[in-house]
């Protein structure tokens, strides 16, 4: 007898019948296979789009396209400023 026998999937199964009821029960399986159609669907439809939809790339690059697209650097020292002491 294991952590998963059958018995105890039957115990588990009993008491989510009687906790969520099985009208509850059957909504949720049929919006679960609702949403994984419509995930399949949009995986195909998101496969098909980028061959079709992809724009051609200019052959020679301008000189301001070089640069937009290189990346910066900011050379920065940090410097401790000290407050003046409060007379109180």
């Amino acid at each position: 007898m294991g952590i998963f026998d059958w018995k105890h999937w039957v115990v588990i199964l009993i008491v989510v019948v009687l906790v969520f009821g099985t009208k509850r029960l059957k909504n949720l399986g049929s919006d679960l296979g609702e949403t994984i159609k419509g995930f399949r669907k949009a995986m195909n439809t998101d496969e098909d789009k980028p061959a079709e939809a992809q724009p051609q790339a200019p052959a020679q690059p301008t000189a301001s396209a070089d640069v937009q697209h290189k990346p910066q650097t900011i050379d920065a020292q940090a410097q401790r400023v000290e407050e003046p002491a409060r007379k109180d």
